[in-house]
């Protein structure tokens, strides 16, 4: 069967060939646009198809927490953060803006996450340089549900680690800010979180989970009058995980080359050791993944700017309200080494009652998924023929509590059904090594709160398709190429009251094609028939529609349509 050089987990670990395609991405060639993210026809900057935030009409107060600062080595970097005098809270909204860069040469993407008080306030990756391209993007991130944290002087810590050596030349900088908006009769105050938890509350950035038994856990003591609680989750696949949509079962892992624990992976979780969630992992590509001449100048989906996931623990608070320490905990199903996570614990409390009383009422969610794996393999004795595997995860559960509030008794119910499937076809031979990938992860909730005398009734659907084409062909005079096809989307539907209140939608997707050539020796010579497309479409309402399309080819962006 083919021993091929390049493969999407294994073979792009493999540091003399992932540093082949680093060195041949830096001498590529690409132009250098003047303002980061701005879309300009023929650059090979990396750009998004996403918004900005929506701003206020009110004159901002702009915080800076660093400028200029510089990562080229492994330590975190501190900085100091006041509250704006000029801008008191409440504030209409907090907008999170970075810009980076890094300079041309080489170097890998990194993980970039931002920290205040311990708590996340930005989370992403960034750009791979090239020998003419020093890639400058800009990012933004609400933060308006963080407002509590941003009332008092916080430390603060960006990690961002990057080696940087006579090999590893990129050196990346970055400037940060908080924007806050003041009020005004057109712009009011949000209703945001009084409370908000850092998990892990600790110096060091996200906590590292490389096994399913992993956890990260925390002790956590909430007001007495706490009446909703919500945890917003980032899952980063890391080092053997990195490309966990690729992996298969355990049993074929040496037949079919490829990773073990299957191509599922999910966040469990726990409030004092009872499920109280589940939170899907997305699929993130960075722009070192699988063929770094797919990613630029389109990045894959939330590649440069993670969104996190957020779990309604609702039906909790009466229990977190009790005035006693409670255990908050969270793992990853199937970690293999490893995923960064870090989340963020956020609660309203009840402003006319200081103490609330209320109980968890039913509870029927399992603690882990049972899925289901299916393998058919054709192979010969020297490993040749075809395979299918597939893994399979069904949760449908009902968490309900209820707090006995200023308002009344308020019950809130929280229905999911989470479902994920990821297939998986082989063709192995001495010529060929193909894999084609499918998932979909996909989330209906619906969350009813009744209490007042009222029925609220909020509806949310996420879906995460994926698809992985990856073709690897050995010519007669021994060259290969490797041939990628992906297409990756993040579709959210969010509707209130049955469609009769408040409502938007999401569809935001790109797709990307590449060509890897190979010499009879395994050298990399270039890369051939690349193209990519970046859609976001995005509806507010039944007014507020945004669109943005960017097409790319050769590494270069040929086309924009948008509409207002």
């Amino acid at each position: 069967m083919l021993k091929v050089p390049i493969l999407p987990v294994a073979r792009l670990q493999v540091a003399p060939v992932a540093l082949s395609l680093l060195m041949a991405l830096s001498t590529a060639q690409a132009q250098v646009v003047l303002a980061p993210s701005t879309p300009k026809i023929g650059s090979s900057n990396p750009v998004s198809a996403e918004p900005t935030v929506p701003r206020p009409s009110t004159k901002p107060c702009v915080v800076k927490l660093f400028t200029n600062q510089e990562f080229a080595d492994y330590s975190a970097k501190t900085f100091s953060y006041a509250p704006p005098q000029e801008c008191p809270g409440p504030w209409a909204k907090v907008v999170f803006a970075a810009d980076f860069t890094v300079t041309a040469g080489v170097q890998y993407d990194r993980t970039a996450s931002l920290y205040l008080g311990h708590a996340n306030i930005f989370y992403g990756t960034t750009a791979e340089p090239g020998s003419t391209l020093s890639p400058s993007w800009h990012v933004e991130r609400d933060v308006t549900d963080l407002s509590a944290l941003f009332d008092s002087p916080q430390a603060g810590e960006a990690d961002i680690y990057n080696i940087v050596n006579s090999t590893y030349t990129g050196i990346i900088y970055a400037n940060a800010a908080l924007e806050f908006y003041p009020t005004s009769r057109k712009d009011p105050a949000a209703l945001v979180p009084d409370v908000v938890v850092p998990l892990p509350d600790a110096a060091g950035g996200g906590a590292t989970l490389n096994t399913t038994t992993d956890q990260l856990s925390q002790q956590v003591k909430l007001p007495t009058n706490v009446e909703r609680a919500y945890l917003d989750v980032i899952a980063q696949s890391q080092s053997n995980d990195e490309f966990w949509y690729t992996c298969v079962p355990n049993d074929v892992t040496t037949s079919l080359e490829s990773c073990g624990n299957t191509g599922f992976r999910e966040t469990e979780i726990s409030i004092d050791g009872t499920p109280a969630g589940v939170a899907p992992v997305y699929p993130w590509i960075f722009t070192g993944g699988i063929d770094p001449f797919l990613w630029y100048p389109l990045p894959g989906v939330q590649t440069l700017n993670f969104k996190p996931y957020r779990v309604d623990l609702t039906p909790f608070a009466g229990l977190l309200a009790d005035g006693e320490e409670h255990t908050v905990a969270l793992s990853v199903f199937n970690a293999d080494s490893y995923f960064l996570v870090t989340a963020n614990l956020l609660a309203y409390v009840d402003h006319g009652k200081e103490v609330v009383e209320g109980k968890l009422v039913s509870d029927n969610l399992s603690a882990a998924p049972t899925p289901t794996v299916d393998e058919k393999l054709n192979l010969d004795s020297s490993g040749s023929g075809t395979a299918k595997v597939s893994v399979a995860s069904k949760r449908k559960f009902t968490i309900s509590g209820y707090v006995n509030t200023s308002h009344g008794r308020v019950t809130t119910t929280v229905e999911q059904e989470v479902d994920f499937l990821n297939e998986q076809n082989f063709t192995l031979s001495n010529t060929a090594y193909v894999q084609d990938i499918s998932q979909l992860t996909t989330v209906a909730s619906t969350t009813t709160t009744n209490g007042g005398g009222r029925t609220a009734v909020a509806q949310a659907n996420f879906s995460y398709p994926l698809t992985v084409d990856i073709d690897i062909q050995v010519a007669a005079d021994g060259s290969e190429t490797q041939t990628t096809t992906i297409d990756q989307k993040d579709i959210a539907g969010l509707r209130a009251n049955g469609g009769g209140g408040d409502c938007s939608f999401l569809d935001e997707e790109v797709k990307s094609t590449d060509t890897l050539n190979f010499d009879a020796s395994g050298n990399f010579t270039g890369n051939s028939g690349t193209k990519s497309s970046a859609t976001d479409f995005q509806m507010d309402g039944w007014d507020g529609v945004y669109f943005l399309g960017l097409g790319s080819k050769n590494n270069a962006l040929n086309s924009i349509s948008h509409k207002p």
